[in-house]
């Protein structure tokens, strides 16, 4: 195995080689800048590459004799059982481990609480910047920071999604009052954003940098513009590269910004399965992207025996946790997926479907929902679903994967009106992708995705009502048209019902009748286990569900 990692290492160096110093003499620059990027681990640190291959990946880089630097665009946290049990800490302790030189707040750093983030945040060895994270007025965090080599200045600007006041939990961001007092330069049409950013730039060229980086978890999701990484582009001017998160896609782009030069935005996946990389080469000035992917099932430190320093502490802040996590809870008999079983992107990687249809294991979790509070509608939100379970032995970790944030189970009486707005606003961007997209029990409904949508966001990106024509119709509850008038008892995870997850208003002043002891995970184990007699395949053989979310393209 020794052999292997070295050959490994060996590899990397030829694909790393830093130009040589007669070349690097026309730009100033002695060696080529390499930097190194991830996003969206959510807390995979030994999965794909896993912390030991990036680890490795790195030190290759600087063997080869480039100027090498590490950063994290956001969400590596949270995702999975090492971040859900130790808040974080643990991953912030491998993240010093591995050298990160900087890293952004992406949407889930603030999973676990405001004062947690700021505890994590003292906690890491290197900085967190966001130019655009504000309490009332003030920067939370450095908008950038300026790296200096020798030949040139490199300046990484940090960019958070305003999404995040949605996709986090939004009464994080309130004082006791409820109250914001924290935002993401979010609002009216995002030329707030865009100025916010646009300053930071400007700032960091006015202090010497010849390069500015974009640090950014922004993504390219239709429910999030005017706020995707296009968006801000097409109308900021001076960055050299934008490196991106969110979205969990792996796409290089080069286009325009709002002066007609060209910027290039790479993104690099989730949870270690590619490593992202910019360089600036030596020998003309020039930048380019690219990534390193992996696409074993295995992780690189299990296939080739990597015995690292990362190695060794990933395994030492893992074991205790997966000894306590490995209990088997049942068999699934097929596939329960959030990724088309079929489809695949140009990359020829699984396209992610559960934020705009119906899944099996959408149906699964809402059911499991529905049969724990005893409700008529049970409800579960694509982004509220992080992995799928594959087919075979299903353990306690497993489940924690599928719905890793720790939330509470909720019941709220609703009317079948405040049902319908609900239905209305998951729906809204579909056949684009919607966290909050709904995945019901108990209840079936059609959306006419060639009716445009009509729902209103207020600044604040939040559900604040419907001016025209629904494109959801003929909403169903327990085989009878949903009854407008009608209340209802729904249950669903109590970030949707009661604390604006996503976004989700509909549910304002809808009574809370019940809300869980045991966290969501909790029950859909024991739906698993008990309902179900631990075998998970009647019911949910059709891994696109069974008929209750139809999407009707064309007018009848």
């Amino acid at each position: 195995m020794r052999k292997l990692t070295v050959a490994i290492l060996l590899v990397l160096a030829l694909v790393l080689t830093a130009a040589t110093a007669e070349e690097a003499q026309q730009t100033g620059l002695l060696r080529d800048v390499l930097v190194l990027f991830t996003s969206d681990v959510h807390c995979g640190v030994d999965q794909n590459f896993g912390y030991a291959g990036l680890q490795a990946v790195r030190e290759a880089a600087i063997k080869a004799g480039n100027y090498v630097l590490l950063v994290d665009d956001g969400d590596s946290i949270q995702g999975e059982s090492i971040g859900v049990m130790t808040k974080g800490e643990a991953n912030i302790r491998l993240m010093n481990a591995v050298g990160y030189d900087v890293a952004i707040p992406g949407n889930h750093e603030f999973d676990y609480g405001m004062d947690r983030f700021f505890e994590l945040a003292e906690m890491a060895e290197f900085p967190y910047i966001s130019c655009n994270f504000v309490r009332e007025g003030e920067l939370v965090f450095n908008p950038y920071v300026i790296m200096e080599f020798e030949g040139a200045e490199v300046a990484f600007v940090g960019v958070t999604t305003p999404e995040t006041m949605t996709s986090s939990t939004p009464r994080y961001f309130q004082n006791e009052e409820g109250e914001f007092i924290y935002d993401f330069s979010q609002g009216g049409d995002g030329s707030g954003f865009y100025a916010k950013v646009q300053e930071a730039v400007d700032d960091a060229r006015a202090q010497g940098a010849d390069y500015v980086i974009v640090m950014a978890h922004l993504g390219n999701e239709a429910s999030v513009a005017p706020y995707t990484y296009a968006d801000l582009i097409e109308n900021t001017n001076g960055i050299d590269a934008l490196l991106d998160g969110h979205s969990h896609d792996y796409d290089k782009v080069v286009m325009k910004n709002k002066d007609g030069n060209m910027v290039v935005r790479q993104a690099c996946g989730t949870k270690l399965s590619a490593i992202g990389w910019l360089r600036i080469s030596a020998k003309d000035g020039s930048i380019d992207t690219g990534l390193y992917t992996w696409d074993n099932k295995v992780s690189a430190p299990e296939l080739f025996g990597l015995d690292n320093e990362l190695s060794r502490l990933v395994a030492e802040e893992t074991e205790d946790i997966y000894a306590q996590l490995s209990e088997v809870v049942g068999t699934a008999n097929v596939d329960l997926i959030i990724n088309d079983p079929v489809a695949v992107d140009e990359n020829g990687r699984p396209i992610r479907i559960s934020r705009s249809a119906e899944t099996n294991l959408g149906d699964l979790a809402a059911d499991a929902f529905r049969a724990a509070a005893g409700a008529d509608i049970g409800f579960m939100t694509g982004g509220g679903m992080r992995t799928g379970l594959d087919k075979g032995d299903i353990t306690v970790e497993d489940v924690l994967g599928v719905v890793p944030f720790g939330n509470k189970l909720g019941m709220v009486e609703a009317t079948g009106q405040q049902i319908l707005n609900a239905l209305e606003y998951g729906a809204s961007v579909v056949p684009g992708e919607n966290g909050a997209f709904i995945h019901p029990s108990g209840l079936t409904y059609e959306i006419h995705t060639y009716i445009d949508s009509s729902v209103v966001r207020d600044d604040d990106n939040m559900y604040a009502g419907v001016e025209g024509e629904y494109r959801v119709k003929n909403v169903m509850v327990g085989g009878e048209p949903l009854d407008l008038d009608k209340v209802y008892t729904v249950a669903a995870a109590s970030y949707v019902l009661v604390d604006h997850g996503d976004g989700q208003t509909a549910f304002d002043g809808a009574k809370l009748v019940w809300e869980s002891d045991d966290v969501d995970y909790t029950y859909l184990v024991s739906y698993i286990k008990d309902t179900l007699g631990g075998v998970v395949g009647d019911g949910y053989e059709e891994p696109y569900g069974q008929g209750r979310v139809v999407a009707v393209e064309e007018a009848p």
